[in-house]
């Protein structure tokens, strides 16, 4: 069988490449990349593929059995890049795609939805086996902010009460991994969220107990707190949308309690005072 990986040299497909060569060994990987130069490094043949031109797209997924399709980071333009990966798809003779979607994406209020609901109806459509990996919110999203909020004292948001069923990306690396290759996940839609959740307020504290210092979360209304991210030099369109998100997450958009993921990879997740800790190690 062989396993292909679009994005191959991201944060989350890196992942995946080091896990599955773990596993099946590096002849049975195909990194499917933008640039060669960038994926020297992993360590498994790699083909030249762009979501954007699909003239490149059927000869890099020749001979793939299953394809993990990581979803395009480029936000309004995920549909039909993705549209383009599948019709290559099916030319090519792949057997399944799995797809990263988001959290609840049949419900949820992100912005970020509307895209993966529609990239999961192409795939419903296109005849292939599929298997859907609705991952929730990565860890890292809010472990990134530690340092900012230590220097300025106090952690921002607008998600008030919301609850966080978040996990690292190692965790949905692992899912990956597990879809694609084993036994039974054709056809299958997994909600993929962390064992626990927190709130906003619980980071703070948690990061004021083992930093020994006063972190205090403030909850803002969403255009102050946009206002406040553009202010430490977030781009205008993307500091609304982060207060957009925190918004939604207020909303339960980032909540589940179903523990699909921890079953699916067979462990739990990390909680959330390891993943604190790891994070203020590396900010050391």
């Amino acid at each position: 069988m062989t396993i292909a990986i679009t994005g191959a040299t991201g944060q989350l497909g890196r992942l995946v490449v080091e896990k599955l060569k773990a596993q099946i060994g590096a002849d049975h990987i195909i990194g499917l990349v933008r640039s060669k130069a960038k994926a020297a490094d992993l360590g498994v043949p790699t083909r030249q593929a762009d979501y954007s031109q699909p003239d490149t797209l059927p000869a890099a997924l020749a001979g793939v059995d299953t394809l993990l399709l990581i979803s395009s980071n480029e936000v309004g333009q995920r549909i039909a890049q993705h549209r383009n990966v599948i019709e290559a798809a099916k030319q090519a003779g792949v057997q399944r795609i799995v797809y990263t979607s988001v959290l609840h994406a049949d419900t949820s209020s992100l912005s970020l939805a509307d895209e993966h609901l529609a990239t999961e109806a192409l795939l419903k459509e296109s005849g292939l086996e599929y298997t859907l990996l609705r991952n929730g919110w990565y860890t890292e999203n809010h472990l990134g902010s530690i340092p900012g909020a230590l220097a300025g004292g106090a952690f921002l948001g607008s998600a008030q009460e919301g609850r966080i069923s978040s996990a690292t990306r190692e965790y949905f690396a692992e899912a990956a991994v597990a879809a694609l290759t084993g036994e039974g996940h054709a056809g299958q839609t997994y909600e993929l969220a962390g064992d626990e959740s927190y709130t906003l307020a619980d980071l703070a504290a948690e990061v004021s107990r083992q930093t020994g210092k006063t972190i205090p979360y403030r909850d803002l209304p969403a255009a102050e707190y946009a206002a406040a991210l553009t202010g430490f030099g977030l781009p205008k369109g993307l500091a609304e949308a982060i207060a957009g998100w925190d918004v939604s997450a207020s909303q339960g958009a980032l909540f589940d309690d179903s523990r699909q993921l921890s079953k699916l990879i067979a462990r739990p997740t990390t909680p959330l005072s390891k993943a604190v800790a790891d994070a203020l190690k590396q900010a050391s």
